[in-house]
């Protein structure tokens, strides 16, 4: 079967540098241990699995407040998500060590709204219900900060404020957030709109609705719990038609998703590693959908060859 990489695909410069900075602490012996994530360092199994085989540990949830209540010594990162300023609180008080992994395009988000809070705009975050981000962002100015996630709650929902601002999340679609900034602006003509979807996202998003007409279908590689990965097979199916499977790595490929196809596109989140994708790719290209004895030709490598090579 033919394959069509789609690039740009991979990890982010955000996501190499929480990686980096991770791999650096485990091995830095000045750091007081353990060295806890508070949080997935970014949405990747993988990652995270290659990481506590370096001892550091990584706890998981929908609230980071909770999550930072069970480290009682050592060293804490937070992840490329960011975190509230309560967090950051709660953290030094504890006396705990703090290193910190935030994405540079999520600090400037959180920048915007802390100035918009202080000039007191009411401001509508778009954003995913349950990720780590929008707990982060809308945690700058609880009680002046609103979620909007689709195009219902933005037709429905009831302010009344003489300056708004609207910003994102920045791994949203940006055909999406497009169509909720549209009706937000509809109905409040006097909010300033700050698209803050990252360029990387952009980029990725741009490249599937771009040339995945190309191929019959389209694979997008990455961790279900990555939304640019997610937003990435949307654009696959919602702009350029075609049939997207996201799949973590290569043993969730089903061959007989192909029957029929002679041309895939492949494509994946920017928490993805390279290696994991390239184990897809080489996977398909030998693929016949019609023939069985290609079907279990897999390789996986092994867990530490997800991580960036990177100068400790």
């Amino acid at each position: 079967m033919e394959v069509l990489p789609l690039t740009p695909r991979g990890y982010c410069h955000g996501v190499v540098d929480a990686i980096a900075l991770a791999e650096r602490a485990a091995v830095d012996d000045r750091l007081p241990k353990p060295i806890t994530i508070l949080g997935m360092i970014v949405h990747n199994r993988h990652v995270v699995d290659a990481l506590a085989q370096m001892g550091i540990r990584s706890l998981d949830g929908p609230n980071r407040l909770e999550l930072i209540a069970q480290v009682e010594r050592g060293t804490v990162i937070f992840t490329a998500h960011g975190v509230s300023p309560q967090v950051r609180a709660y953290a030094q008080r504890k006396g705990l060590t703090v290193l910190d992994a935030t994405c540079s395009d999520v600090t400037r988000t959180h920048d915007l709204i802390a100035e918009k809070a202080r000039e007191s705009y009411l401001i509508l975050y778009i954003g995913k219900p349950g990720h780590p981000e929008p707990e982060g962002a809308i945690g700058e100015a609880p009680g002046q900060v609103i979620l909007v996630s689709s195009i219902e709650e933005a037709e429905q929902i009831q302010i009344d404020a003489p300056r708004i601002a609207i910003t994102t999340q920045t791994t949203m679609s940006q055909w999406d957030t497009a169509a909720m900034v549209s009706v937000l602006q509809q109905r409040f003509p006097q909010a300033e709109v700050y698209n803050e979807i990252c360029l990387a996202t952009q980029e990725r998003q741009e490249a599937v609705a771009r040339r995945a007409g190309e191929a019959d279908c389209v694979v997008v590689v990455g961790d279900p719990r990555s939304n640019n990965t997610q937003r990435l097979a949307e654009v696959a199916e919602q702009v350029a038609r075609r049939k997207a499977y996201r799949v973590e790595d290569v043993t969730e490929i089903d061959p007989k998703w192909f029957t029929g196809c002679k041309r895939v596109a492949v494509t994946s989140g920017a928490s993805t590693p390279t290696p994991i994708t390239q184990e897809v790719i080489r996977y398909l290209a030998q693929l016949q959908p019609e023939d069985p004895t290609t079907w279990n030709n897999r390789r996986v490598g092994e867990p530490t060859h997800v991580l960036p090579k990177v100068r400790l």
